[in-house]
């Protein structure tokens, strides 16, 4: 258990280190303590992942990267070694400035514009480039 922090479970399971990456939460000036659970048993979705942060609770912004990689995973704000506030990630009607359009040929890919998506479907997972008009599923997506 932690004392203060943040719990992301229900994490899709393989994907804890890509949240974990996208979070930047083992670049060294950030210095988090971070643990992570793998293939860990679930009775709604069968296996999942689990990334506990101590110290830290996400941004918006954050949120929005995990709702992207693990769009029903569940958020617990921990205070105390009790839980503060517990939700759902929602998926963000729009995406800006860290995902990566997979069309090369856009002029996000070749100039200095920040990105910018909007949300199709969430399920299956689908966004829309505002750009080129290039609509990506999940697997297409990659964070900036």
């Amino acid at each position: 258990t932690i004392k203060a922090g943040t719990v992301i479970d229900h994490i899709t399971n393989g994907k804890s280190l890509e949240a974990i990456n996208v979070l930047k939460l083992l670049d060294q000036k950030n210095k988090a303590i971070v643990t992570a659970g793998f293939n860990l048993k679930s009775n709604k979705y069968g296996l999942k992942d689990v990334v506990k942060i101590e110290d830290k609770e996400l941004s918006k912004e954050e949120l929005n990267k995990i709702a992207l990689l693990a769009p029903k995973a569940t958020i617990n704000i921990i205070r105390n070694h009790k839980v503060h506030n517990k939700y759902k990630v929602e998926l963000p009607k729009i995406i800006e400035g860290f995902v990566k359009c997979s069309n090369p040929k856009c002029i996000t890919n070749n100039e200095q514009i920040k990105t910018k998506f909007f949300l199709v479907k969430k399920e299956p997972l689908q966004i829309r480039c505002d750009y080129c008009e290039r609509t990506m599923q999940s697997s297409d997506i990659v964070s900036l």
